[in-house]
């Protein structure tokens, strides 16, 4: 395989020369926005690719797809964890005390608190 030739037309775009001979655009995320994208990020990127197709071409297009799943996720991370704290531990009663003298209860509740949390960050932030 040789090297791959860069060719670039008058409307400013970069092609790249394939090895079947077809010019492929050579498109690249903007410098600093290659992040790390978890899983509510992912969901965030199918539910757009199935339902809201013209607004994930436009950011994917733009360069903008990679840092909008990103702050995505970090906003239902961010929901999530006051939910937890702040709301469904308070309400259960869940304490460092529970922690101390029945671990398995501990952790049975805080499973099903943190997945009752998943649900309501899932529908009001991902599927929207």
């Amino acid at each position: 395989m040789g090297k791959l030739e860069k060719v670039i037309v008058e409307n400013g775009l970069t092609y790249v020369l394939g090895e079947n001979y077809i010019y492929y655009p050579d498109l690249q995320l903007p410098e600093g926005t290659n992040y790390n994208i978890g899983k509510f990020g992912h969901m965030r990127c199918e539910y757009l690719k199935e339902f809201r197709h013209g607004y994930y071409m436009e950011l994917l297009l733009e360069g903008k797809l990679n840092e909008y799943l990103h702050d995505i996720d970090e906003e239902c991370h961010e929901m999530l964890d006051r939910i937890v704290e702040k709301k469904m531990k308070v309400k259960q009663g869940v304490t460092e005390q529970l922690k101390a003298e029945n671990q398995m209860l501990w952790v049975g509740k805080m499973n099903n608190i943190i997945a009752c949390a998943e649900e309501v960050v899932v529908r009001e932030v991902v599927y929207v």
